[in-house]
């Protein structure tokens, strides 16, 4: 019997998610949503998520975490959310508490630039990717984050099964 391998999907594929909207960096208390990812057609078994983000020049305070939470979708033909989450990039106001899934957390550092590690969405759905999904992002960090919007990007890796 062949083994079953992992295969990788291409790297960096962009998940868009605005995090400094009209030069103003992702405040402190407030949640930002991604445009959904469909998976519909490529059927990633996962997909590894990767945020970046840079913290302002502002000392951390409250929690001191950027929460990296999963969303998605079980219905094909018309999307059903959970929460308040509606696939688009946008400003998005939590249900407390909420329901989404919590994949990550990144320390927050005044000043700097974060990046997470390899944070899988399969896993937080019991192990299956949803037909399609979307990561939210909420700054719990006591800062805002920076204001350049190329100081952050929100990515992903899919993962398939492969036999040689």
């Amino acid at each position: 019997m062949p083994d079953i391998k992992t295969k990788y999907g291409t790297g960096g594929q962009v998940i868009t998610i605005t995090l400094a909207p009209g030069g103003v960096g992702l405040a402190s208390g407030s949640a930002r949503e991604s445009l959904l990812v469909d998976n519909t057609t490529n059927l990633f078994l996962d997909a590894l998520v990767g945020v970046k983000v840079k913290f302002a020049n502002t000392a951390p305070a409250g929690d001191k975490r950027l929460y990296i939470y999963a969303a998605g979708v079980w219905r094909t033909s018309s999307l059903v959310w959970p929460d308040a989450v509606t696939g688009a990039d946008a400003a998005i106001t939590l249900n407390s508490p909420t329901q989404l899934k919590l994949i990550g957390a990144i320390e927050a550092a005044q000043n700097l630039t974060r990046i997470s590690e390899p944070l899988s969405v399969a896993q937080a759905f019991g192990g299956l990717l949803p037909p399609s999904w979307s990561i939210v992002l909420l700054n719990s960090s006591g800062a805002a984050l920076s204001t350049t919007e190329s100081d952050h990007f929100v990515e992903y890796i899919g993962l398939l099964a492969s036999s040689p």
